[in-house]
């Protein structure tokens, strides 16, 4: 069971992604979480340097989706500028926001990644799901009130994964 909650990759941001290996890998779309992934779960925008980000993946050939378990107006309000599509009222970690992401970038799912900053809700979810997921540093360190709830248990499972050594990287 707690494998579940083991990311294929960890990695300290979404700019640290490997473009290359996911070409090599076949991997044609991301579905990316969007608070405290792409950007502070306050911060209304993306930065610039996330756009840059954005563009060059997209210019890469790779199709994006924000599966965000926040509310259509907030992610709304993020996507709509970037020309991202998403998906809004996730229910991560059930599993169906991420096969309606798959289908709306008609992919497989071996042909997609999924990235998150939450083990409890975005690894758990696409491993669930049987997606190739990646685990990434939150850009913040502070929390709506849900999340400061689930990092406090995702804090345990962290612990648990660490001392059975299933996991080497520090939290």
């Amino acid at each position: 069971m707690l494998k579940q909650f083991i990311p294929n990759e960890y990695l300290p941001s979404v700019f640290e992604l490997d473009i290359e290996k996911l070409h090599e890998n076949n991997i044609k779309g991301i579905i990316t979480d969007l608070d405290n992934t792409l950007v502070e779960w306050d911060r209304p925008e993306a930065t610039p340097e996330l756009l840059d980000w954005m563009h060059f993946v997209r210019e890469q050939g790779f199709q994006v989706t924000i599966v965000s378990n926040n509310s259509k107006t907030r992610v709304r309000h993020f996507s709509e500028p970037t020309g991202i599509q998403f998906i809004h009222s996730a229910k991560k970690p059930m599993g169906n926001a991420f096969r309606k992401a798959c289908k709306k970038m008609n992919l497989k799912k071996n042909e997609v990644v999924v990235i998150g900053d939450q083990v409890l809700t975005d690894v758990f979810g696409g491993n669930r799901a049987g997606f190739y997921t990646v685990l990434v540093v939150p850009v913040a360190q502070s929390d709506g009130v849900i999340t400061k709830i689930n990092r406090k248990v995702e804090r345990r499972v962290l612990k648990r994964l660490k001392d059975r050594g299933l996991i080497q990287w520090e939290d």
